[in-house]
């Protein structure tokens, strides 16, 4: 009688489907398992990148299939039609989704709908397990399936829904892709109810938001955009001797696409905005390239900590005016209403800082540093000498009104002014109630 070397018979395979049963792999069983994933899945590697888990499903102490799951693919055409997030969405929100990256049921167990048994045991308890490991759960989830080896029959049993067929391009290390040419079909799942319309929301539950907190907020501009305003910084002084991966051109673009996008402007978080640029926004910015296969390589945090301690502060405000100009047209000061105001900004190390403002549409119109031991009131001054106030009116709390600063706005600038008088300025106070009587005395009709 030839000898049956599965471990279960035919009668068994309705116990096997109730009792088989799926845990986390243990640390200790790492090897093991890479070795069967080399051995036995089709892609024969066990690699995965970003956050992951692994898990086992075993019968009787006997291993019966073997998944892992890692981070989603960084951009799929299909998966983002179907979720309905917006670009920034999905570039803050993608950890909350998943990928089924290996399912492998090893030779013997074989068995009808064990792998449709065994994926709804592992997605009962993925949310939790990956919350358990990296603070949030996984909302939906993803996986690829070659036609050539399966036809994703375990995944349609399961109520995965089928997309569409991927453009044949592989992950390679971060966010660099390689050509495969062989499509694969793309299965997509909600793990909970209503978890597409979270994903696409305005806003995030609150359970949900560190995920967006722990993550850099998009860079919005598209490649061409990028070049554009580059052009502008191209003639901004240059402090370095020799040659440089870096120019100053580029360092700034990405500096104020992230000022736009509301990063906090320290050197590491400047270097991390940069390196979560896309490889077609590193390209359009010059990013050198390097190592096998060739990535661009985004600049590092000192190069960021050089940037902000000796970019000449006046040209760069003369190079953001006429991007701005070439943005929003160029503006017309008649009319206007300019106002300015100091402010301490957060993660400055209390430096103090007067801007000005147009009031009709908001457009920034300079900033001067109030030097150290000083106050407002030379900053001011200095920064009315830059601002067209031809035909503008100009507008300033209390401690502006100062004569000299009148006499700028009005005799150097053409503009006018309106300004506050407190009642603890005494002195100044008198003075404008007795102009302000005599003048009602001027113009009071005679008897």
């Amino acid at each position: 009688m030839k000898h049956d070397p599965r471990p279960w018979s035919p009668d068994d395979q309705p116990r096997l489907l109730d009792e088989v049963e799926v845990r986390l792999l243990e640390p200790s069983e790492r090897p093991r398992f890479d070795e069967l994933m080399r051995a036995e899945h089709y892609l024969h590697s066990a690699d995965l990148v970003g956050e992951q888990r692994r898990y086992v499903a075993h019968h009787r102490g006997e291993w019966v299939a073997l998944l892992s799951w890692s981070a989603a693919a960084y951009h799929l055409k299909h998966r983002e039609a179907w979720v309905g997030w917006s670009r920034a969405q999905q570039r803050r929100r993608l950890p909350l989704a998943v990928n089924n990256s290996r399912f492998l049921i090893l030779p013997a167990y074989h068995v009808p709908n064990l792998a449709s048994r065994v994926m709804k045991l592992c997605l009962q308890r993925l949310a939790r397990d990956w919350e358990a490991a990296y603070g949030h759960p996984v909302l939906v989830a993803e996986s690829f399936v070659d036609r050539e080896q399966h036809l994703g029959t375990t995944y349609k049993a399961s109520g995965w829904t089928l997309l569409g067929q991927t453009e044949g391009y592989a992950r390679s290390r971060g966010d660099f892709y390689l050509a495969h040419d062989r499509p694969k079909d793309l299965w997509v799942r909600e793990l909970r109810e209503g978890a597409r319309t979270l994903l696409r929301g305005r806003n995030l539950p609150a359970t949900l938001r560190p995920v967006e907190a722990a993550h850099p907020p998009p860079c919005e501009p598209e490649p061409d955009q990028l070049r554009q305003m580059q052009r502008f910084f191209n003639e901004l002084p240059d402090w370095r001797q020799g040659k440089c991966d870096f120019s100053v051109a580029t360092l700034v673009t990405v500096s104020v696409c992230a000022l736009l996008a509301g990063v906090c402007l320290g050197q590491r978080d400047l270097a991390a905005f940069a390196q979560d640029l896309t490889v077609a926004q590193m390209a359009a910015l010059g990013f050198p390239r390097e190592g096998r296969p060739r990535r661009y390589r985004p600049p590092k945090e000192t190069t960021f900590f050089r940037l902000l301690a000796h970019l000449d502060s006046r040209a760069l405000e003369q190079a953001l005016l006429a991007w701005q100009n070439h943005v929003l047209g160029q503006r017309d000061p008649v009319g206007d209403r300019v106002a300015f105001d100091g402010k301490v900004p957060r993660h400055s190390g209390g430096l103090n800082l007067l801007s000005a403002y147009s009031t009709r549409d908001g457009r920034w119109l300079g900033t001067e540093l109030v030097a150290a031991g000083s106050n407002e009131i030379p900053a001011a001054q200095q920064l009315l000498r830059r601002v067209d106030l031809d035909g503008s009116l100009a507008v300033a709390d209390a401690l502006h009104t100062q004569s000299e600063t009148a006499r700028i706005i009005v005799q150097e600038r053409g503009g006018d002014y309106l300004f506050t008088v407190k009642g603890n300025q005494k002195g100044l106070a008198q003075t404008v109630r007795q102009l302000y009587e005599s003048q009602a005395r001027g113009f009071s009709p005679s008897a």
